[in-house]
């Protein structure tokens, strides 16, 4: 009986073995030892028997248990013969502990699960999921060679289950067969490639880390699933994220070229002396072609950054690392404050992240700079934590900083903490040597230090002073001098021997101390330490050399006491220095060179860090980790010259299209303006999968970002709509003719206005205006991630609507070139748009758009307020007589479903005409997007003209700088938008109301505690107030003493709700809630003083 089973039955308590065996009990010898082996014995066997009973009530007790023993660490391998029995029972609960019982004990008992193989098999068909799944992990774990066909067999039949969760377990068991039979290589192979194209989030983690295993170098099989792993990154379970980040780092390093090239090519900017003429040619034809990024390397990297939120740490470090090796230069310092952020978990995980920081802060300073107080060091942490802190910190060092760093260090080194101290003077010491302006002032603090107690801080001091006066050591006779004074005091060998062996390196620039410091080392030279001894003899060979009238006696003195030391090295180096220095007849020809033996220059100690090598391994791995190469390690390989051919990953888009393709008539009529389309989807995948196609051609920035965000959407929403695409095919097929025939009758009505709707509907378009990629290349991520969810709010709305129209069959003879903007105003109440800003033609057309009711209970709303207070754009004196002002009007821009609508009034306050008046140069913040006015050919003398813009601020107050042009002049100009002008009015029930606050709250959450005046307190001032301030919309209250305001914002559409809810005695707490917290924070400083003054 083991040990084990001894332990348990103790733990357990004999109270059990009492009422579950009785008999047992009265069995018992009365031996002691062999009483308590019995009982053991017994209470196993009682175990046995519930296995054995009938009743499935007592089995599943005894299953309980025994899984219990394993949690517990017990050994329970006795019990197989008992438990295998009931692998066929038909109670599931039974049946899934047997499994999770066997899966852990198949490996040890193989011949006694062999026999049960066939139950097995049976299992893999088992109408439960878990069953099938359990059965497969319990096979898998059987490492006999001989089953190996029959798992071979149930892992393909595995990977074609209906269940994803059996799918996934296949997966699972891949890597299990590989690592039993590597002959296997070619078919397992197959199922990976099966396997790579399941849509499930719960299998993509599984099948990549069998990828990973089986066969990381076929990257072929990744290019037709590049796309979709990239867009199922974010709903993968954490440890799949990891997993399937690091395999697409690889990836992207074989498939892009490198994205750092761009900023090697500018710093190349100047023609060398005797360069030709033609070599300067082909370098700036080169440099003509700026780098652009493949549109796919685009896709990884957005569709990471949302990761970095991650509650995982190890998934937080696998999207840094994927931003280090991957990402542009530009953009990799977002990951710093995530980084930072993982700094407040436990010990463990803070070693590896401060590893991989100290790695990356050798190359790029600036990245972790802003954070430098994070990486102080507490006085809890461990000392391991405490040196990477202080690595990363000398790192980071520059002259900026490092008057504060010394103070710190100044603490550091009084630390308890005696290793810790060790390392901050090493830590100053190569501060010293990186920044030259403070080399002095940290010498002069180590020869502080010199005098310390503590033998390690004095030790680790003189070491470090002596590797300094290495490099520069003509200009420090001083320091020498003093540390030689320090003799008498320091007693720790170490530093006494870096002392001596200073003073005989510079012996000839103190010529008078070091014969006198020779003489004090003779006098106690039989009680020092051995390591000290070393470097007095050393010390007087340098002087006899050097010195000899002076020190010849003392030398042969030493000599001759070191002759008969008790240690043999003290007593060989003895006879090796008295034969080179001291000449004699038996010297050899090495006695002529002994000065240039003793004395030869020494090369100063290279102070760098020892994370300097580490960068060739891929961050986050064990290899970096250790320093070392890990088995298993795939390395990165070096970015191509020329990228591969992309259309590789375009497959999957083809036939992605080809299935989308609808039946019936519907696919003709598509290029007739249709207004009750087959579904909207249709339409978006043809575009985007034209896009894709286009993209590896000449297209790029947002362009092609917008193409692979057709294409994710695509891929995620495949499911749930191509049923219904399906159904209401013919209907629509029918709409569409009876549409086209009337639209056939109005369509040479305005041929000039059908011209102007269509360039507007063109500029209108989100992912392929030329305009729009023109004014802005490269859009911001977070704008990216906002623009898929409001495709997919558009696509519901676009249901919604079908279906209503199916019941109305009410045909709308209007000219739909502007139906883009329903996509961005889902709306049911009529939209107010004053007259200034819209042609009547414009009018009409979003009049019509209202007929298409939405069902959506959160909808957007008309302006309650709209407030007439201009801004100045350009003063007329700035502006050599052109006046412009600018003010919000509140209405849905025509421009983009994103943008302000901002109305600017230009006014000639001259006696001349003003010609050609446009917007020339923008110089926006990245992600920022502007719609310019058409350029306006000549303002008479006293003439004004009202023109519209728009812009898409991004969900911030950040100003917008352009310039205002006229034929002869160009005039610098900024928009800044208060905040409230950033938001759209919003209609919703109080109920409604309070369901989004309860999301929102925590971190989402806002709020402040104001003094109203008396005249503020009525409900009619304070909505006055608020809507002054904020384009929000009323919420019905039924309190009289709480208002609430809702409202989105313009361009992610994330809603924004105010409460102000009035409290006794002039006070109110005035609360916001928006996952824009920044904004909300911005609102609530600007609602504070409006609210609380008279």
């Amino acid at each position: 009986m083991s040990s084990n089973s001894l332990s348990y039955n103790e733990q357990s308590g004999g109270g059990e073995a009492a009422e579950l065996g009785q008999e047992a009990t009265s069995a018992i010898s009365p031996s002691g030892a062999f009483g308590l082996f019995s009982s053991d014995l017994k209470k196993n066997e009682d175990l046995k028997q519930m296995l054995e009973s009938n009743k499935d009530s007592a089995k599943l007790d005894a299953m309980k248990r025994i899984v219990g023993m394993i949690a517990k660490g017990k050994n329970a391998s006795e019990l197989f013969p008992a438990v295998v029995k009931n692998v066929a029972s038909k109670n599931i609960e039974i049946k899934k502990l047997v499994y999770v019982y066997l899966v852990r004990y198949a490996e040890e008992q193989q011949d006694l699960a062999l026999l049960s193989i066939s139950t097995f098999q049976r299992a893999l068909k088992d109408p439960n999921q878990l069953i099938r799944a359990s059965a497969l992990r319990v096979l898998s774990s059987i490492r006999v060679p001989i089953i190996v066909p029959i798992m071979m067999l149930a892992i393909k039949e595995a990977s074609a289950d209906l269940s994803p969760y059996v799918r996934k377990n296949a997966a699972h068991a891949i890597q299990k067969l590989y690592s039993l039979d590597p002959e296997q290589k070619e078919m397992l192979i197959e199922v990976i490639e099966k396997l790579l194209k399941d849509k499930s989030t719960l299998v993509a983690g599984s099948v990549v880390m069998a990828f990973e295993e089986v066969c990381p170098d076929r990257i072929d099989l990744i290019h037709k699933n590049y796309r979709k792993l990239c867009n199922l990154l974010v709903d993968v379970e954490e440890w799949g994220q990891v997993v399937i980040i690091h395999m697409l780092t690889r990836y992207a390093r074989t498939q892009f070229v490198s994205p750092w090239k761009e900023g090697d090519e500018l710093e190349d900017n100047e023609k060398n002396f005797y360069e030709s003429d033609d070599d300067q040619k082909e370098k700036t034809d080169k440099r003509k072609k700026p780098y652009t990024m493949d549109p796919d390397h685009r896709l990884l990297i957005r569709n990471t950054k949302p990761l970095l939120q991650s509650r995982n740490a190890a998934v937080v470090m696998a999207v840094a690392q994927l931003y280090w090796h991957i990402s542009p230069k530009s953009e990799a310092g977002i990951i710093s404050k995530s980084l930072v952020r993982l700094l407040r978990s436990n010990r463990e995980v803070q070693y590896i992240v401060l590893q991989n920081i100290a790695t990356m802060s050798i190359q790029r300073k600036g990245m972790f700079e802003p954070y430098l107080k994070s990486f102080y060091v507490r006085s809890t942490d461990p000392t391991m934590i405490k040196t990477l802190k202080l690595e990363i910190l000398t790192n980071l060092a520059n002259e900026a900083n490092i008057s504060t760093l010394l103070r710190e260090f100044q603490t550091y080194v009084k630390s308890q903490d005696k290793q810790f101290a060790a390392a901050t003077i090493q830590t100053i010491g190569r501060c010293a040597t990186n920044i030259l302006e403070v080399t002095d002032t940290c010498l002069n603090g180590l020869v502080c230090l010199l005098s310390n107690r503590d033998e390690i801080v004095v030790a680790e001091s003189v070491v470090v002073i002596k590797k300094l006066l290495q490099m520069q050591p003509a200009q420090h006779g001083e320091i020498i001098k003093h540390m030689a004074k320090l003799l008498d005091s320091i007693t720790v060998p170490v530093a006494r021997a870096s002392i001596l062996w200073l003073i005989g390196e510079n012996c000839e620039r103190v010529p008078k101390i070091a014969p006198d410091v020779l003489r004090k080392m003779a006098k106690s030279f039989t009680s020092e330490d051995d390591l000290v001894k070393l470097q007095i003899l050393n010390l007087g060979a340098k002087l006899y050399l050097t010195n000899s009238k002076q020190t010849k006696l003392l030398t042969q003195y030493i000599l001759n006491l070191g002759k008969y030391d008790q240690n043999y090295d003290i007593r060989d180096r003895t006879r090796f220095i008295r034969q080179l220095i001291v000449p004699n007849e038996k010297s050899g020809a090495l006695s002529k060179y002994a000065k240039k033996i003793f004395l030869a220059k020494k090369p100063a100690p290279l102070l760098e860090s020892p994370f300097k090598d580490r960068d060739h391994f891929q961050l986050g791995t064990l290899s970096h980790t250790l320093n070392i190469k890990a088995t298993g390690y795939l390395e990165l390989s070096n970015w191509p010259e020329v990228a591969p051919d992309p259309s590789v990953r375009n497959v999957e888009v083809i036939e992605l299209a080809k299935e989308w393709t609808p039946a019936g008539k519907a696919k003709q009529e598509n290029s007739a303006k249709k207004f009750y389309s087959e579904s909207e989807e249709e339409e978006d995948s043809s575009d985007s999968s034209s896009d894709s196609e286009s993209e590896s051609g000449s297209e790029s920035g947002e362009q092609g970002q917008s193409g692979e965000e057709g294409d994710s959407s695509e891929d995620s929403s495949e499911d749930s709509s191509s049923e219904q695409g399906n159904e209401s095919g013919r209907d629509s097929g029918r709409e569409n003719k009876r549409t086209a025939k009337k639209n056939s009758k109005t369509k040479g009505k305005s041929d000039a206005e059908d011209g102007e709707k269509e360039n507007e509907k063109s500029k209108t378009s989100d992912s392929s205006s030329a305009e729009s990629s023109s004014i802005e290349d490269s859009s911001s991520d977070s704008e990216s991630e906002s623009e898929s969810e409001s495709e997919s709010e558009s696509r519901r709305v676009t249901k919604e609507k079908e279906k209503k129209t199916k019941q109305d069959r009410t045909p709308v003879a209007k000219d739909v070139s502007l139906l883009d903007l329903d996509d961005f105003n889902p709306v049911s109440t009529p939209v107010a748009l004053p007259p200034p800003a819209l042609s009547p033609s414009l009018m009409a057309d979003l009049e019509g758009l209202n007929l298409s009711t939405s069902s959506s209970v959160i909808s957007v709303s008309t302006p309650v307020f709209v407030p007439t207070k201009t801004h100045v754009l350009l003063h007329r004196m700035s502006g050599k007589g052109l006046a412009a002002d600018y003010f919000f009007p509140r209405q849905p821009c025509i421009f983009g479903d994103k943008m302000v609508s901002i109305q600017i009034t230009l006014n000639n306050t001259t006696d001349q005409k003003i010609e050609n008046i446009h917007v020339g140069e923008k110089k926006l913040p990245i992600g920022m997007k502007m719609h310019v006015f058409n350029p306006i050919d000549s303002l008479e003398p006293e003439g004004s003209i009202t023109v519209s813009m728009g812009i898409d601020f991004c969900d911030s107050t950040q100003t917008a700088s352009f310039q205002l042009c006229t034929k002869d002049d160009c005039f610098s100009v900024n928009i800044q938008p208060p905040v409230g002008e950033l938001l759209l009015p919003v209609a919703m029930s109080e109920k409604d109301f309070k369901k989004e606050q309860g999301m929102l709250t925590g971190m989402n959450e806002t709020s402040a505690i104001i003094i109203v005046a008396p005249q503020n307190f009525t409900p009619s001032v304070i909505f006055q107030k608020v809507v002054n301030v904020a384009n929000v919309g009323a919420v019905p209250s039924g309190q009289d003493n709480i208002h609430r305001f809702a409202a989105k914002t313009v361009h992610s559409g994330s809603l924004m709700l105010v409460t102000v809810e009035l409290k006794e005695g002039s006070t109110a707490q005035l609360i916001i809630n928006t996952e824009k917290t920044v904004i909300g924070s911005v609102l609530l400083r600007e609602l504070k003083p409006v609210l609380s003054q008279g």
